[in-house]
């Protein structure tokens, strides 16, 4: 017998965008899938959290570089559940170096990890939600728009999982299984600010000066769209990527020059 409420399975879901999706998506009604790799402590205390809310959960260990992870986990959401919902491929991985620095292994995982077992998760889950609507949701970045330091290899692959999204659009649509796509631009993360390090207070500060919404992203405002995105009112967006970047994509240049009134050219002066 399938499981009563829907289930959501949400990928990296242990720290990050990953876990204030996993937070959003129990406190609207979903039994959640924590997935993580490495970090349990973490992936359980986000299932702490969401006990507190009163939502049911569970965790489970994928390596996404894994297809046998893949489909065991895949087996056990089956097995548990008898139905999926949600598809949330929200982790990533990827070597921050320039394009001329990378060797054939950073190019195979990040394709493994972007591509490859996006393309898996998929074919698993659509049987989990045959007879349901359903919704799938990928995590991409404004990488695939903006040429990055240091992630060229991600935007590339990132770019790819947004083709991918536009046809699985199409495709899936028979089964009424809505496939869209979520950019977030900078947002404050632990891994956000590893990879800056010692330059994390300048890469803020520049994001900031960038962004018409005055400041840098945060988990839970990502997390909150894609819990749209797996809502009956988002039923009618099929194959998008919603940029999600507080504006930072709109400029060219610092958002204070927009903002500064140029002499002879104030308010009311045309009125």
């Amino acid at each position: 017998m399938a499981h009563e409420t829907p289930v959501a399975f949400i990928t990296g879901a242990s720290r990050g965008i990953g876990s204030a999706t996993a937070v959003a998506l129990g406190r609207s009604g979903h039994t959640v899938v924590i997935g993580y790799k490495k970090d349990l402590a973490a992936a359980e205390q986000v299932q702490a959290r969401l006990h507190q809310l009163g939502a049911q959960s569970t965790v489970a260990r994928v390596d996404l570089e894994q297809p046998s992870d893949i489909a065991a986990v895949m087996q056990h959401i089956g097995d548990q559940f008898g139905r999926l919902d949600v598809l949330v491929a929200n982790a990533a991985a990827t070597a921050v170096k320039s394009i001329m620095a990378l060797g054939p292994h950073h190019i195979n995982r990040t394709m493994a990890i972007t591509i490859n077992s996006f393309v898996q998760l998929v074919q698993a889950s659509v049987p989990l939600m045959h007879g349901r609507p359903g919704s799938i949701i990928a995590v991409s970045g404004i990488d695939t728009q903006l040429a990055t330091s240091n992630h060229g290899l991600l935007g590339a692959a990132k770019a790819g999982l947004e083709s991918l999204v536009r046809s699985l659009a199409v495709e899936l649509s028979p089964w009424d299984i809505s496939v869209n796509a979520v950019a977030p631009g900078p947002v404050d993360t632990d891994s956000s600010r590893h990879y800056a390090g010692a330059q994390w207070p300048e890469m803020e500060r520049e994001w900031i000066e960038r962004t018409p919404a005055g400041r840098v992203g945060l988990p839970d405002d990502i997390a909150a769209i894609i819990d749209f995105l797996a809502s009956p009112a988002s039923r009618w967006i099929r194959g998008q990527v919603l940029i999600a970047d507080g504006g930072f994509t709109l400029v060219t240049e610092r958002v204070e020059r927009f903002n500064t009134p140029l002499a002879g050219n104030e308010f009311g002066k045309w009125a």
